[in-house]
């Protein structure tokens, strides 16, 4: 119990110690890990199954909210299909290089080179999701894009681990198409757990029951399961509720996988220096790479940058397939430590500047040539608003309902913009006029404000941050319409209306307002006036 608590007390601290420092906690999180290998104090028995329980539920929640047709497009099967050997071959370069120079031992063998060049060839699947998450991105079109990126490398590090194993799955992996069907009675159970306890509960048993223990079974990996059968209920109208419902718990075990990292590797300085090499080398030139090909498949500069800058990092799986690699007799063990730390140190890059991914993006997006917009996707196309008064951004709950008010109440043309792709699908097909943008695009708000038409703009996404930086946005545009906000503490209402916007709405405080008047509306009405 007592390493338990030093573990959690560690954890809490640098957390907190990077959240006030305006960087992720994450990075707190891999610093603890660090701290408490160079102290000698082990993890404590349970922290792996907990990390492993972590990467299980992020995986799961991805498949509730991925929409499996991303896998289909060009820009991200041939981007991954291309970065990965552009990957393999700059860091077989890059060790060779190492090694004439004298910075590695040399006599390595273009097997080990080719192995550890794929082995960090990898974007962390756990990281870049959760930066997505932090910035509600991950059902925007270039977040949903890097998450297909992310499947199709977790697909090839799974074929490797497979083929290393020495042996194929087993003849009952062909069962698991029972689960399609079988899904469907599991989807209508989803329909009947309520909105508590029991629906986490629900979410965790399917991650780890049809989800993970069926696969590994069968000799395939457990993860892989839980994706798919995030998949399954991706389509089910209470998918983004549970996934919302496990965010918590999810985030609880993920401390634990970062923990892991750092307590994985106890280096040398030697073994650091070569990771610091391999980071300063190979990830300038996997960002470099990233936003080229984003630009080739018909990306726009600064959505290709934020791809790029998201998937800048080395993956877990890195650590998994140097291990197997050693198992196998393919590279020497000295590799996996190494490895391990090339991936920690990536991780806190990757944090820290990730957490100005948006100024980077815009800064980026310059080195290269401007696409001609016919050749763009038509998903990055830039958005026309020259057919509205009034634009609505954030077509949650609250915007939804701002929508319908604005357009059942008044004659004003109203266009509704979210980031989401299946949100926006969802809300065309029940007639919606709605168009899916990304607020924090300099190039949106240019082409937003560029006709004059727009009267009034309603900031109604969920993350503070994302309304304020839209606000500055329409600022430098030039919009000079009413702004309208919400937002949900009263510092956030002080500071929107600080800025200039003309009505901020508190959630919280207008709910319990609207319920109070709710409440004593009808007994007001039929009670006596009091005596004078």
């Amino acid at each position: 119990m007592q390493d338990i608590a030093v573990t959690l007390l560690a954890a809490a601290g640098l957390g907190w110690l990077a959240l006030v420092s305006r960087i992720p906690p994450l990075v707190g999180f891999l610093a603890a890990g660090f701290l408490l290998g160079a102290l000698q104090i082990e993890a404590f028995d349970g922290l792996e199954p907990l990390a492993d329980l972590g990467v299980t539920l992020l995986l799961f929640t991805i498949g509730l909210k991925f929409d499996i047709r991303s896998l289909l497009r060009p820009e991200a099967y041939g981007t991954a299909s291309i970065h990965m050997a552009f990957s393999v071959l700059i860091g077989m370069g890059t060790l060779g290089l190492l090694g004439v120079v004298g910075f590695i031992a040399g006599g390595e063998d273009w097997k080990t080179l080719m192995l550890v060049g794929f082995a960090l060839s990898f974007s962390s699947t756990v990281l870049c999701v959760k930066v997505l998450e932090e910035r509600s991105d991950d059902g925007s079109y270039y977040g949903q894009t890097a998450i297909a990126i992310l499947v199709l490398q977790d697909i090839a590090a799974v074929a490797f681990m497979t083929i290393t194993a020495g042996h194929a799955p087993s003849p009952w992996a062909l069962a698991l198409v029972l689960v399609i069907p079988a899904s469907w009675l599991l989807r209508r159970a989803l329909n009947h757990v309520g909105h508590g306890e029991l629906m986490v509960l629900f979410g965790v048993a399917m991650a780890l029951g049809p989800g993970y223990f069926a696969f590994d079974a069968v000799g395939l990996k457990g993860d892989l399961g839980a994706l798919v059968m995030g998949l399954l209920f991706a389509s089910h109208s209470r998918a983004i509720e549970l996934s919302k419902s496990l965010f918590s718990v999810k985030e609880l075990f993920l401390v634990g996988f970062f923990l892991s990292i750092g307590l994985s590797a106890q280096p040398t300085w030697a073994d650091v220096g070569v990771a610091a090499a391999l980071c300063v080398v190979l990830l300038p030139l996997t960002l470099v790479g990233f936003v080229a090909l984003s630009w080739v498949f018909g990306l726009r500069n600064r959505t290709g940058a934020k791809l790029g800058l998201v998937l800048t990092n080395f993956s877990e799986f890195s650590i998994i397939v140097a291990a197997l690699g050693v198992e196998a007799g393919l590279i020497e063990a000295g590799w996996l430590t190494v490895i391990a730390v090339a991936v920690a140190m990536s991780m806190v890059a990757s944090s820290v500047i990730n957490g100005r991914g948006q100024h980077l993006a815009g800064l980026i997006a310059t080195w290269f040539r401007e696409q001609d917009p016919h050749r763009l996707r038509l998903e990055d196309r830039p958005i026309d608003t020259s057919q509205a008064d009034v634009v609505v951004l954030g077509m949650g709950r609250v915007g939804r309902s701002t929508y319908e008010r604005i357009h059942e109440n008044t004659d004003l043309r109203v266009l509704g913009i979210d980031n989401d792709h299946a949100v926006v699908s969802r809300l065309r097909e029940e007639g919606y006029t709605v168009l899916e943008g990304d607020a924090t695009d300099q190039d949106f708000w240019t082409r937003l404000c560029a006709g004059g038409f727009v009267q009034t703009v309603v900031l109604a996404m969920p993350i503070h941050d994302s309304n304020t930086f839209a606000l500055d946005q329409l600022r430098l545009a030039g919009f000079e319409g009413r702004v309208a906000a919400t937002a949900r503490h009263q510092d956030q209402v002080d500071h929107l209306a600080e800025q200039g916007v003309h009505g901020v709405f508190n959630l919280y405080e207008g709910a319990g307002v609207a319920l109070a008047d709710l409440a004593v509306g009808p007994a007001r009405a039929s009670r006596p006036p009091r005596d004078p």
